[in-house]
């Protein structure tokens, strides 16, 4: 079974910080990362861009619309894939990713939400 694990940080938090402290943190995630690669369930790992765009049908017409549709404090930072047997071995190898293993992620808000899959097409050609 596959699982979406969504990233989550709270970007206000992390932007009062300075570059270089984001930088020394951010540093410490390879090894975390290398960790969670090696359990072999990590199908794709990706950080994700601050520019959103939202796409939206209103009125019978699409609409575009900059930044994230919904309001929130926290926004998606990154989206990783995992493969598991179901839900309790999904956490148990999400939980080896730096959002949650890196102590100072705490103060900025990163939390990971967990959702099973029902449908996947990995190469649409």
């Amino acid at each position: 079974m596959q699982f979406l694990c969504l990233g989550y940080l709270e970007p206000a938090k992390m932007d009062d910080r300075p570059k270089a402290e984001i930088e020394s943190i951010m540093s410490g995630c390879g090894a975390h990362l290398e960790e969670l690669y090696q359990t072999g369930k990590v199908r794709m790992d990706t950080g994700l861009d601050t520019k959103v765009v939202s796409l939206r049908r209103a009125d019978g017409k699409l609409r575009v619309i900059d930044g994230p549709f919904t309001e929130a404090k926290e926004m998606i930072g990154s989206a990783f894939l995992i493969e598991a047997q179901d839900l309790e071995e999904a956490v148990r190898i999400a939980s080896m990713h730096p959002a949650v293993q890196i102590a100072e992620g705490e103060v900025f808000g990163w939390g990971i939400e967990i959702r099973p899959i029902h449908y996947f097409k990995a190469d649409a050609n």
